[in-house]
């Protein structure tokens, strides 16, 4: 999408288009249909800009609107990671949250393991 001069000094008007996977250039001239040509793709790059830039605008608004839930969930997550760990739990290796066991005392109490009749 530009105009370009050869050799000659002609201006003309060409389009790049990606036509079954390859990129060929379409030739508009320097006369009429060049400048028809040159001024659609302004307006489509003008389209594009204005669509690119609604887009932006919303996500913001998104953004800001979910600002206070992500704070919220961060903080409940803060306390529930808190609270599992005065529970007696650990994350495995970052992951899943396991209790821990305590240990026995080898002669507390005289109970026999099953293998042991």
């Amino acid at each position: 999408m530009a105009w370009e001069i050869r050799e000659r000094g002609t201006r003309y008007y060409t389009r790049s288009v990606r036509l079954k996977g390859r990129v060929t250039r379409q030739y508009f001239g320097c006369g009429l249909a060049g400048e028809l040509a040159a001024a659609e793709d302004a307006r489509r790059r003008a389209e594009r800009k204005a669509a690119t830039q609604a887009l932006r605008a919303e996500r913001g608004r998104v953004e800001a609107a979910n600002r206070p839930l992500v704070e919220f969930l961060r903080a409940s997550d803060l306390l529930l990671q808190a609270a599992l760990i005065k529970a007696g739990f650990y994350r495995h290796n970052r992951g899943e949250w396991r209790k821990r066991h305590e240990r026995r005392e080898s002669g507390s109490t005289g109970a026999t393991s099953p293998k042991g009749r």
